[in-house]
């Protein structure tokens, strides 16, 4: 078992929380706004940055989204969390529906070494509740929606963080690095 495994918890959300409109959009994650002392998100620093990833863990929802826009995570294993009968045409993706521990510890830490989970509101609150994730990495988008789906709704449980990076980006948006504290 590879010891320098993690599985990071990965969402974009509204300063208010918001991981989606009401009706399930998420056409507001891209920023508008200029902070011009911040980081210029370049195809460079996108390319490094998703090189660092080595197998993504999402929702049926997330997926069901993520197909509609455009993949985004090209070859790399994708996990799909799911109780649902759903298919793909794409040989790096794979459904599960048993035990997330299982899952996590036995079959996707063994094997990969950056672990990112990067949708579902309910999907967090399971990390998070049965410590199987190692961090968090938040990105604020500059506005305010109002209402919708939560990033976090009712945990349950109190989680002590570590703030161990901040990024701001010249669109705006700001990124904040949570070691979870077991």
């Amino acid at each position: 078992m590879m010891s320098e495994s993690k599985v990071t918890i990965h969402m974009v959300a509204s300063l208010d929380g918001f991981i989606a409109k009401k009706d399930g959009s998420v056409d507001w994650m891209h920023s508008t706004d200029s902070y011009e002392p911040g980081i210029e998100m370049t195809e460079k620093y996108i390319n490094e940055y998703l090189e660092s990833i080595h197998c993504y863990v999402m929702g049926a929802k997330t997926y069901e989204h993520a197909r509609a826009l455009g993949w985004p995570y090209g070859d790399k294993p994708v996990v799909v969390l799911t109780h649902k009968t759903l298919t793909s045409d794409k040989p790096n993706v794979s459904f599960y529906s048993g035990d997330l521990s299982e899952l996590v510890d036995r079959q996707l830490k063994p094997k990969y070494k950056n672990i990112w989970m990067v949708g579902g509101a309910e999907l967090t609150k399971a990390l998070i509740q049965q410590e199987l994730a190692d961090e968090i990495v938040f990105t604020m988008v500059p506005v305010l929606l109002g209402s919708g789906l939560l990033f976090f709704d009712t945990i349950g449980v109190e989680q002590k963080l570590h703030l161990k990076d901040v990024t701001a980006f010249k669109d705006g948006m700001v990124e904040l690095a949570y070691d979870i504290q077991h």
